[in-house]
């Protein structure tokens, strides 16, 4: 009983320890990660709470485990084959030749030798997902050149972590009991790896197809965490990783139908594994030896960030990126990643190196980790300012200024259904984007598309304004249009401007700028989703419509009392609950007056708006 009380503490501790570090240091924009280490450090060898580190280690290691199944999951052949040069040739390059560099420092230094200055060097060479992605969609340059670049090299990375756990048992000092040479374990893993293909082409999709049909959720469930367990559980008795295991099995359902479903079972358990595992890590943590090595660790860090960041910029320039992608990306990646963890601790657990090499090694990747919003912020100072927009596409404005009907700022999904209709219609339409990368995409396919900053007048009046019966402005961000619509009104009082808005507050705000026209990039969308519900719900179709245009009037008399009388105003006007008297659009109280007058106030909106 005693033993269960002291159990359930420490798992209150630990789930309490996640609870506020993870937000906290998600707030201060060093992510998760970091959070759940220093939860673990403080609840450990800070205040000795829990000391039994190794032991929550081991079972956490499973958060790892399911890890990997779900990055295997993710690896489709098509999408590996459309990436393959970036991925396979940049990212091999990446972590071998950093891995090699780094390996022959520790072991130049004198801190490791032979086996564990490798699995040192080639762990510090892997950087961290989760910190680059998080830094790439904050700054949305996920889709530009240099961020598929960046996702290319950390894809790679992530696969290489399967084959570097691979070798740790090959590496482990040979066991007295262990009778087999290293060329029949060899073969034993081969014909392990084979089975596991095997049963995964000819067993999983057909299991699943069985269980699928007896409709029991709880049971699908089940039968994800047994193909994971059971993967992981061959290759561990093979003499390889479980994580290895997981991860082949992962692959080989990428392509199976009931992916996405496999994704969503396994995300729980692995998201609350995966935070233990790296709360496990700062609990095993040997401030001891930190204190003992700290001149070390500030020495080692700034090293360690600055061979990543010259091997990358060097192997991105050789491969044909420009200077500024370079710097971005050679400073995006530079520090170590949540793998080498991983691989720190199962080389630490097989006898390649002590647990206090672990415990010196795992600070010198936080601290790099905890370092990457400066370095990424230092790769601003280090960019030719004047090529910034020419690295990315040159502006070209050539055949623009004769000037077309439609200037349209913004080529994103909004923008790209609404030029189907002009162009339809037989008007000519110009358009300009600030995405490198959508403007190539959409070049293919013909468009008048010309790669340009919306919120500067040089390139407005490149791309023809002072011709442009309409400026249409379809940004994605609230400010970014606010911004041009100022700058168009200042230089052009006379433009009509029609724009997308982001919601029903900016709606607002773009009215009391004075716009033609504007649009609620989900208003008529929505409209007619809950339209085609109705139908299928068996509601006639011309009654359907007149609900939607009813809705449509509604709102727009909302708009009209809220520009008047403020946000909270018309609430009166808004459905709450199903509309049951006959007929269906019967007011819920006598008209008047004023009411007369709201429905012509808004018919005369609509009317100026058409």
């Amino acid at each position: 009983m005693e033993t269960t009380t002291i159990i359930y503490s420490q798992a209150l501790m630990l789930l309490a320890g996640a609870v506020v570090a993870a937000p906290l240091f998600k707030r201060l924009g060093l992510g998760t990660i970091l959070g759940y280490l220093a939860a673990g450090i403080l609840i450990g060898p800070v205040a000795q709470q829990i000391t039994e580190g190794e032991e929550i280690l081991h079972v956490s290691e499973l958060g790892v485990v399911f890890l990997l199944f779900i990055i295997g999951l993710e690896l489709k052949p098509s999408r590996l084959w459309q990436m393959r040069r970036d991925i396979f040739g940049l990212g091999t390059a990446q972590v071998v030749i950093t891995g090699a560099v780094l390996s022959f420092l520790i072991a130049f230094s004198g801190l490791l030798e032979g086996a564990g200055s490798i699995v040192a060097g080639f762990g510090l060479a892997l950087s961290s997902t989760a910190f680059a992605m998080q830094i790439l969609e904050e700054n949305n340059d996920t889709n530009t050149r240099y961020g598929q670049r960046a996702f290319s090299i950390l894809l790679l990375q992530d696969l290489a972590i399967v084959p570097l756990l691979a070798i740790i048992p090959l590496m482990a000092a040979q066991a007295p009991e262990d009778t087999t040479t290293p060329l029949e374990d060899f073969a034993i893993a081969i014909a392990a790896v084979a089975a596991l293909f095997a049963a995964g082409r000819y067993l999983l999709n057909p299991l699943f197809q069985v269980i699928a049909r007896t409709g029991a959720r709880d049971v699908m469930i089940a039968a994800a965490l047994l193909v994971v367990m059971g993967a992981a559980t061959m290759m561990q008795l093979a003499g390889l990783s479980m994580a290895m295991g997981a991860f082949l099995a992962g692959v080989l359902l990428a392509e199976s139908s009931y992916r996405h479903e496999l994704e969503a079972d396994i995300e729980p358990f692995r998201g609350i594994l995966q935070a233990l595992f790296f709360m496990a890590v700062g609990l095993s943590l040997e401030l001891q030896v930190v204190a003992e090595n700290l001149l070390s660790i500030i020495i080692a860090v700034p090293v360690l960030m600055l061979v990543k960041s010259l091997v990358l910029y060097g192997l991105c320039r050789a491969t044909g990126s420009r200077h500024n992608d370079a710097v971005r990306i050679g400073l995006l990646l530079p520090q170590g990643g949540e793998f080498g963890f991983v691989l720190f601790t199962a080389a630490a657990a097989a006898g390649v190196f002590s647990q206090a090499t672990s415990s010196l090694l795992v600070p010198i990747v936080t601290l790099s980790m905890a370092l990457t919003p400066v370095a990424a912020m230092l790769s601003r100072r280090l960019m030719h300012k004047q090529d910034e927009l020419a690295e990315e596409i040159e502006e070209d404005f050539e055949g623009a200024g004769a000037g077309a009907d439609v200037l349209m700022i913004g080529f994103s999904r909004f923008a790209q259904i609404a030029s189907q209709i002009l162009l339809a219609g037989g008007r000519d339409v110009t358009i300009i984007d600030h995405s490198a990368a959508r403007v190539r995409q959409a070049a293919t396919f013909g468009f008048r598309i010309y790669f340009g900053d919306g919120t500067r007048l040089d390139v407005l009046r490149a791309a023809g304004i002072e011709k442009a019966k309409i400026v249409a402005v379809c940004t994605q961000k609230k400010e970014v249009t606010d911004k041009i619509i100022d700058l168009v009104h200042a230089e052009y009082p006379n433009a009509r401007i029609f724009a997308r808005s982001y919601d029903r507050l900016h709606t607002l705000e773009l009215r009391a700028r004075g716009v033609d026209y504007e649009l609620r990039e989900t208003f008529e969308s929505g409209l007619l989703f809950g339209r085609k519900t109705l139908e299928a719900l068996g509601v006639n179709g011309d009654e359907a419509i007149g609900i939607m245009d009813d809705i449509r009037r509604r709102d727009e008399a909302r708009l009209v009392l809220q520009e008047a009388e403020g946000i909270t105003a018309g609430r009166d006007m808004l459905h709450s609950r199903p509309v049951r008297p006959e007929p269906l659009v019967k007011p819920k109280r006598e008209v008047t007056q004023p009411d007369d007058a709201l429905a012509d106030l808004a018919d005369e909106t609509l009317e100026k708006a058409e």
